[in-house]
């Protein structure tokens, strides 16, 4: 899988979601991802990191002030891929997401039962809200709507996506994810149409 060819990328797992980082910091997040795939993440150290990749550990404090640091720049990363140009829709958004979680599996489980699970709730929530804003905008052609209430529609579409990813999280991602956001799309799209035509007539 690979958006374009012109970046640099990095590979999670066996081939995961690839991200757009220089040389060093590539390495840096591949063997922190590679290491959360084993060990929880109050587990891991830098020692364990730059031994892994091959660094100094002046070299990690150069780019990453801890792993705290380095944990919200990996999905700082994931964030900025799956919203790139190449991502079209918010269904492709959302499976990139979840194919990344389900290629790394123990890493994501192992950040979502930690106390810093609230950078992959936002992550996913700034993909969800990004993508849903612009399907709104797109579906809003030729209808007078305003910006409050396409922010409105966005904040509630996006909690509802949000909260059935966690949830399909917090049932050790049993589900057919790619069946249960396409069923999403069907029903969500049929119902913004309708609430943004009377929304327009009001």
């Amino acid at each position: 899988m690979c958006y374009n060819t012109r970046k640099h990328f990095v590979y999670f797992g066996e081939g995961g979601l690839l991200l757009s980082r220089p040389k060093t910091q590539r390495a840096i997040m591949n063997s922190f991802v590679k290491l959360l795939n084993l060990y929880p993440l109050d587990k891991i150290t830098v020692k364990d990191i730059v031994s892994d990749c091959g660094i100094s550990r002046n070299t990690f404090y150069y780019h990453y002030q801890d792993i705290y640091d380095l944990l919200g720049a990996t999905f700082s990363s994931v964030t900025e891929t799956v919203l790139s140009e190449n991502v079209t829709t918010w269904q492709e958004g959302l499976m990139a997401c979840t194919r990344f979680a389900l290629e790394n599996r123990r890493a994501v489980y192992h950040i979502y039962h930690s106390a810093n699970r609230d950078q992959l709730e936002r992550c996913l929530s700034q993909v969800a809200g990004e993508s849903m804003e612009k399907l709104i905008r797109y579906l809003t052609q030729g209808l007078s709507v305003s910006d409050e209430d396409i922010g409105y529609l966005t904040l509630f579409y996006k909690h509802a996506i949000v909260g059935i990813l966690l949830e399909w999280l917090e049932n050790d991602m049993k589900a057919d994810v790619e069946h249960v956001i396409s069923r999403m799309a069907v029903l969500l799209e049929g119902n913004l149409r309708l609430s943004l035509e009377r929304i327009a007539v009001q």
